[in-house]
């Protein structure tokens, strides 16, 4: 102990020791050192040494105290101690003040111990099994460890983790300690743990994180909790982030509805804290996580739907209603309602009808204008009125018509503020970001609606007393031509853009101003700066959309005139490079990135997301457009032509091919049915022969009995009391027999009604089909025989049925002394008569067997019939296969015609130039067809004289 005294800063007479060699000492008594407190003092010396000589520690005491957590489990004390200054050397200390060389000397040092640690993930695996200790004094060190190396080395260490069994499990039980300081150091853990990695963030997921955390952040007190709900959120925003699997086990554990309450605020919003709305602004961003446009279509429908369904939506409205909310809370709430309605119809229909809290009430849309076309709100609370505004209308046709609604002459109310004024106001301000904004919402207004672009065509505009109105069309050109800044002419014409694009009525108005094309021209074709390249591209565009759009029905400004116009004024090159510069500009590829907009500034507010997309679906087939002549335009109809001809010719034989092909499946049909018949009869017949054999066994029983009881009635009276016994019991069975009988007799009733309804539904299909039907006709008149004959079978069966109850009712008779002679013999009459029946009876069913016969052969007819069909549809399609082959060849045989043609038009263009540089005079085609036009006018001339 003395020894721990003299390097702890004990007095000694001889020089004191340097750090470098007490480090050294204590390194060695705790390698060599058999007793548990030497080893547990030395262990605390490093501890408070490794602070100030952090790379003499380090260097020479790591791989000790590592060996420290493996050997001493058992003591408690002497772990902590290790683990303390393990990361004492390991991590960065951020709270004292530095340098910034010295800090990146420190940094670079924590990244070389982390490295070296790390190095053997045996040693990550030993501290996250200490975790496993509830020793305060082992697990807080553990803990911030653990975190210490995951930020100096995130990417490694969480690959070792993965990997770990039970690692993330391990972690996750921090959560439920009961000991705050721990509880939140582990959400600093889980924080860094599960930056970047889908992995990482799906086991947290599912070991009910999102169960954990919410519970935590309700505890705490919601959006009004502390430092704690801040970790809670941002490891809920890692989690979510970018992650789908994630969402939508956050959507199906209905854990949207938790976020409720957290958007409850009062009436008295003032004196909000920092960490309120810290807090707040997290779980506004949690909320856009599970909305926003990057995520799936279908996952942010169903979450949209979710969050109106919860009232969450109607929550959001009311901040952004309410009053004395901070301004980048309110900037937010604007953003994440913005996100929640677009493209949900439900959504924004309640957007729709929400109204501020105004004497009298306005819609929340109009007061969110007025403060986007004021200039005196904040920038970033502008845009993101705007945003809204766009997502308002995002796919939205209804909330399109009611906006241009306000704008026609019709609808405008001058007793109240509309939209449609607002934006007309914002327009035609003196403010230019006010004018690109109004520009940017009306064009969404038009967004892939063709009826609101012609409507909009209707609105009229006063411009001053005394003058007659202009058409808004107009007005936006007269602006653009009096050259106004660069963002309110870049504004105006993306607007004109968005408005003309496919709808050619909306260019021929347009073109009907007899100063716009001039202008664009003019502006396309001068050699201006670079601030106004944007606005020459834009302006080749506008023309470009003008020209693919024509549908020529102004004479002066048909397609190949405005070509002409281009390639003699411009050129086709030089437009084509104007055009590209829109795509080039800087701006142009952080505006397609995302829907909302974000600028660091307002003079960097230039294009709008859905613009961009605009501009890259026209950019080439502009270009093809001003390219392409009058002759491969008609080559090109002609050639479509052609193929619509084909394809018309494959059409058809298509059509033919699926009728015959139904055709063939109600053949099928057919035969299948008429198999199931043909069953059905066999079945029948069968029966039916043993009924008649069953009878003929009764009726040869009960010839003897009539034998016997005439014989008897000759004999004494004792004998017929026998014989009366004898009936007696004879007669109970024929009773069971007669009953056995009705039954059948209903079967076959029953089986008879199933075979009509089959016979009609076949005569139904016989007057309707086409192939096979005078088959199908034989077949059901067979049919129909065969069922009649049934019918009268069973008839009969029914008469010897009726006479056997007869012959009983006779038999019970005879038990009497009163029956005579004269009865006998009629008796035996009847006997005669059933036994004659009997035979006619075997008879029909032998005919019956041969009509069955004939229907299997008429089956087999069918059939044959069947594998003809098929084998025409076969050839059908060797046809149409044919077909196919002669349109590729033919298409082949047009373009060697091209070519042939092109080589000719180049040989007997050097053979002219050749004519003319040997001095002969040759007319060209331009000059031939000018001379044939002059004097097709002098003919003309003449012809009128």
């Amino acid at each position: 102990m003395n020894f721990f005294r003299g390097v702890m800063g004990g007095q000694g007479a001889g020089p004191q020791p340097s750090g470098a060699e007490t480090i050294q000492k204590l390194c060695d008594r705790v390698a060599s050192s058999t007793l548990l407190e030497d080893r547990r003092d030395a262990v605390r010396a490093l501890k408070s040494l490794s602070k100030k000589y952090r790379m003499e520690v380090g260097t020479q005491a790591m791989d000790h105290l590592i060996n420290i957590l493996q050997t001493d489990r058992s003591d408690s004390e002497i772990l902590g101690y290790a683990l303390d200054t393990l990361y004492n050397i390991i991590c960065n200390d951020e709270e004292e003040e530095q340098d910034e060389a010295a800090q990146k000397q420190a940094d670079d040092l924590g990244a070389q111990f982390t490295d070296q640690f790390v190095q053997d993930p045996e040693h990550v695996t030993l501290l996250l099994t200490l975790l496993e200790e509830f020793d305060f004094h082992v697990r807080w060190p553990g803990v911030k460890l653990l975190t210490a190396l995951l930020k100096n080395q995130g990417v490694q260490m969480q690959g070792i983790i993965l990997v770990s069994p039970m690692g993330v499990s391990r972690l996750m039980d921090l959560l439920a300690d009961s000991r705050e300081v721990i509880r939140n150091d582990g959400l600093l853990l889980l924080q860094q743990l599960t930056k970047s990695n889908a992995a990482i963030q799906k086991i947290v997921a599912f070991e009910n994180a999102f169960e954990r955390l919410l519970d935590i952040i309700t505890e705490e007190g919601s959006s009004d909790g502390g430092i704690v709900v801040e970790d809670c959120l941002l490891l809920l925003l890692n989690l979510l982030k970018n992650n789908s699997s994630n969402q939508n086990f956050f959507k199906e554990g209905s854990y949207i509805q938790r976020m409720k309450p957290w958007f409850e605020v009062g009436d008295d919003n003032s004196g909000w804290s920092a960490q309120k709305v810290t807090n707040l602004h997290l779980m506004l961003q949690l909320v856009r996580v599970m909305v926003s446009p990057v995520n799936s279509p279908g996952a942010t429908a169903s979450c949209q739907k979710s969050m109106y369904q919860c009232g969450l939506l109607q929550q959001l409205c009311t901040i952004l209603m309410a009053t004395g909310v901070p301004a980048d809370i309110l900037t937010e709430t604007i953003n994440t309602v913005s996100e929640v309605i677009r493209g949900s119809q439900v959504n924004q229909d309640y957007f729709a009808s929400v109204n501020a809290p105004s004497t009298p009430p306005r819609p929340a849309i109009v007061v969110l204008l007025m403060s986007m076309v004021n200039e005196r709100q904040p920038f970033v609370l502008r845009c993101a009125v705007l945003y809204c505004f766009q997502c308002f209308l995002y796919k939205n046709q209804k909330g399109q018509g009611e906006i241009v609604a306000t704008l026609l002459p019709s609808t405008i109310d001058a007793n109240s503020i509309s939209a449609g004024q607002l934006l007309c106001g914002g327009l035609f301000s003196a403010d230019s970001l006010s004018n690109w904004c109004a520009a940017v919402a009306l064009a969404h207004a038009l967004q892939d609606n063709l009826t609101q672009k012609e409507q909009l065509l209707r609105v009229q505009l006063a411009t001053s007393l005394g003058k007659p109105p202009v058409s808004l069309l107009q007005q936006c050109t007269n602006i653009l031509s009096q050259g106004s800044k660069v963002q309110t002419r870049v504004g105006l014409l993306m607007l004109l853009c968005t408005w003309i694009n496919n709808c050619p009525i909306a260019v021929t108005h347009f073109l009907h101003n007899q100063e716009n094309v001039p202008f664009l021209t003019a502006q396309i074709s001068e050699n201006l700066g670079e601030d106004e390249r944007l606005v020459q591209g834009l302006c080749a565009l506008l023309l470009g959309i003008c020209i693919y759009y024509n549908d020529n029905s102004l004479e002066n400004y048909t397609k190949e005139k405005l070509k002409q116009l281009i390639e003699k004024r411009i050129g086709k090159e030089n437009f084509v490079e104007k055009l590209g510069f829109i795509t080039k500009h800087e701006l142009y590829s952080r505006a397609a990135q995302k829907p909302q907009p974000v600028f660091p500034s307002p003079e960097q507010m230039l294009f709008d997301h859905e613009f961009t997309k605009l501009v890259k679906d026209l950019e080439g087939v502009i270009t093809k457009a001003v390219h392409k002549s009058s002759e491969e335009e008609k080559k090109e109809e002609e050639v479509k032509k052609t193929l619509e001809q084909h394809d018309n010719i494959v059409t058809q034989y298509k059509e033919l091919i699926r009728e015959q092909d139904a055709q063939i499946q109600e053949l099928k049909q057919q035969v299948a049915s008429a198999s199931a018949q043909n069953e059905q009869m066999q079945t029948t017949v069968t029966q039916q022969l043993s009924q008649i054999q069953q009878h003929k066994d009764q009726y040869n029983i009960l010839k003897l009995k009539l034998g016997k009881d005439n014989q008897s009635q000759s004999n004494s009276q004792g004998d017929a009391s026998q014989v009366n016994g004898l009936q007696t019991e004879e007669l109970t069975q024929l009773r069971e027999e007669v009953e056995e009988l009705r039954k059948q007799h209903t079967l076959l009733q029953t089986q008879l009604g199933d075979k009509d309804a089959l016979i009609n539904n076949l005569r139904s299909e016989t007057a309707d089909g086409s192939a096979g039907g005078s088959d199908n006709t034989e077949l059901l008149k067979e049919l129909e025989a065969l069922r009649s004959q049934v019918q009268s079978q069973s008839a009969e069966i029914n008469q010897m049925k009726t006479e056997r109850q007869e012959l009983l009712r006779r038999a019970e008779a005879g038990s009497s002394d009163a029956v005579s002679s004269s009865d006998g013999s009629l008796d035996a009459a009847k006997m005669a008569e059933v036994e004659s029946r009997l035979a006619a009876q075997t008879s029909e069913t032998e005919r019956l067997k041969g009509e069955v016969k004939s229907l299997s052969e008429s089956r087999a007819e069918l059939e044959q019939q069947l594998a003809s069909s098929t084998s025409t549809v076969a050839i059908l399609q060797t046809e149409k296969a044919k077909l196919q082959t002669e349109v590729q060849e033919s298409k082949k045989e047009q373009d060697d015609l091209l070519m042939l043609l092109a080589d000719q038009d180049q040989k007997i263009h050097s053979l002219k130039q050749k004519l003319k540089d040997l001095g002969e005079t040759v007319d060209d085609e331009d000059d031939l067809d000018a001379r044939d036009q002059t004097d097709d006018d002098y003919e003309e001339d003449e012809d009128e004289d």
